[in-house]
């Protein structure tokens, strides 16, 4: 792929000075860490290692990558090696993608709330889709799956959705039979919308009488108990988006899907058509035509990049996992009925530690 005309570290550079400057009040080292391991990746500044052709001599230099989660161009060799990782632990059937996505107006409380929203959103669509799949009349088996967290759309705008890759069937409760599903889609939509909804409202307003969601500026009057649960009550009155997409083929299927996924930053350089004036021309895609068109945004005093809350990305992933011994025997299964297992979830949070979540 050819390089780019405009790259996310020329963004910072001109711009990324005059916004750490304006941006004192919240920003933290880490977002200032981050914007200049972008800016001097592939430089001089990172010292480099000097190329020569065996064959007619010819010499170039090769400056070090930053190898930055949150640089662009530092996310090729990240993403293989875990897609690696995760080769060794698929199965040959087909798989489901399921995405669950926090309304809108859940924005504001998010941004202040990021951790504890982030970790809500995991933990109750893990549990919807479990709890779900175990009722009799929709699978009656256990399941397991990935899920990675998105919190921008195609524009940088706050969009908190989690992507979840789940094989297309599951393990009776003695774990001696492979359950196929009822249904051409897995499990119905409009059920997993509404357990999902449920679970997170009221986890939130658990959350409320202990005293664990924070209200800042304009957010202020949600601390008063009928002021919350008047904002609160119009998220009961609508859908929550859970949307399903038809199995899409075998393990490679999957491996190629979640290589888009994973290790994605913000907006990739490829994407970025110009900058002028203060301001920057990306490319989004409308999903709503499916076609590609022109976005624009200002890099001062809203550059928005890699690393500041707005435009995060994954915080966490469920992977799943196994003992060696309940391994060989799901394969046993999988060769006998020709599907895969599903197996229970782990949390990878950013720094490597690894949680495991029971339910």
């Amino acid at each position: 792929m050819d390089r780019p005309p405009l790259e996310v570290a020329d963004l910072v550079r001109a711009a990324g000075d005059a916004f750490i400057e304006r941006s004192r009040k919240w920003i933290s080292w880490k977002h200032v860490k981050v914007l200049l391991a972008i800016a001097r990746c592939r430089t001089a500044a990172l010292g480099g290692h000097l190329d020569e052709c065996t064959r007619c001599g010819h010499r170039a230099i090769s400056y070090n990558s930053c190898r930055d989660r949150h640089c662009p161009k530092c996310q090729a060799g990240a993403r293989e090696r875990w897609l690696e990782k995760r080769r060794r632990e698929l199965l040959p059937t087909q798989y489901v993608h399921v995405v669950f996505t926090l309304p809108r107006q859940l924005a504001p409380l998010t941004l202040q709330n990021k951790k504890f929203v982030y970790d809500l959103l995991f933990r109750t669509s893990a549990e919807t889709l479990l709890e779900v799949a175990r009722d009799s009349k929709h699978l009656g088996a256990e399941i397991g799956f990935f899920s990675v967290l998105h919190t921008w759309s195609q524009k940088l705008e706050l969009h908190p959705h989690v992507h979840c890759v789940v094989p297309t069937g599951g393990l009776s409760a003695d774990r001696s039979r492979w359950i196929k599903p009822r249904y051409a889609f897995f499990l119905p939509v409009k059920v997993l919308s509404r357990v999902f909804r449920g679970k997170f409202v009221a986890a939130l307003q658990r959350a409320f009488q202990d005293g664990k969601v924070s209200f800042h500026g304009d957010l202020q009057p949600l601390t008063q108990l009928k002021t919350f649960a008047a904002w609160l009550r119009p998220l009961f009155r609508k859908d929550w988006v859970v949307y399903a997409k038809p199995p899409f083929g075998g393990p490679q299927h999957v491996l190629r899907y979640l290589g888009r996924y994973t290790h994605r930053v913000a907006i990739s350089n490829h994407r970025l058509i110009s900058f002028a004036d203060q301001k920057v021309t990306f490319r989004w895609r409308d999903s709503a035509h499916h076609a590609p068109a022109p976005g624009r945004f200002r890099a001062h005093p809203q550059l928005r990049l890699p690393g500041q809350p707005q435009t995060c990305h994954h915080l966490a992933t469920f992977l799943p996992t196994a003992r060696r011994s309940t391994a060989n025997r799901a394969r046993g299964l999988h060769r006998r009925s020709e599907r895969s297992l599903v197996l229970s979830q782990v949390w990878w949070t950013d720094d490597g530690r690894r949680k495991t979540h029971r339910f």
